[in-house]
């Protein structure tokens, strides 16, 4: 009777842990609005925005979201540092962004979970291939062209810091991006 009493003293103290755990867990996520909900956000605490343009059938955009996006460091500096928005590609959500309402008129349902009609709000940013990222300034304006394909936690994290010091601002030639670049010294763990 004793064993038993304390198994099951045992067996709560450690659910009693694996929900505290989920707790830090669910704190370790980042905060994703929709573009509408970032710009309603930057007109009280302004901050740049992080978009992650996806699709619902590209394996990199998962492997993104899975070993990037649940990255403690990327995690914590995006929470930190930017408004984060996930917007489908061809997904069916109407955007309305600087006096213009987006739509995807080509959308079919059927087709929700594979290749899908582009939004148009994707082909106004310029993105061509999946995942892209998009940076915006504090003022909802685009910064600089779609950056595309997969990133690992410290590829992404020389993207945010360039955006969050403003140091693309610096960026005039090629060249001046790669010595930044080259000088890059990542703190994020992978």
């Amino acid at each position: 009777m004793k064993k038993i009493k304390i198994l099951l003293a045992f067996i709560a103290f450690g659910t009693l842990f694996s929900f505290n755990n989920v707790d830090e867990a669910a704190d370790k996520k980042i905060n994703w609005v929709s573009i509408d909900e970032a710009i309603e956000l930057q007109k009280k605490e302004p901050k740049k925005i992080i978009m992650d343009v996806y699709t619902t059938w590209c394996g990199p955009c998962k492997m993104l979201d899975k070993n990037t996006f649940q990255n403690a460091d990327v995690v914590e500096y995006v929470n930190e540092h930017f408004y984060a928005v996930k917007f489908n590609a061809e997904g069916n959500e109407t955007v309305n962004y600087k006096d213009k309402t987006y739509k995807n008129p080509n959308y079919d349902p059927a087709k929700a979970n594979r290749r899908n009609s582009p939004h148009e709000f994707s082909r106004a940013l310029g993105v061509r291939a999946y995942p892209s990222i998009v940076f915006f300034d504090e003022d909802g304006k685009v910064i600089t062209q779609p950056i595309t394909g997969y990133k690992k936690p410290q590829g992404l994290e020389l993207y945010l810091k360039l955006f969050k010091t403003d140091k693309y601002k610096e960026m005039t030639t090629q060249e001046k991006f790669n010595e930044y670049y080259q000088n890059f010294e990542p703190t994020f763990k992978e």
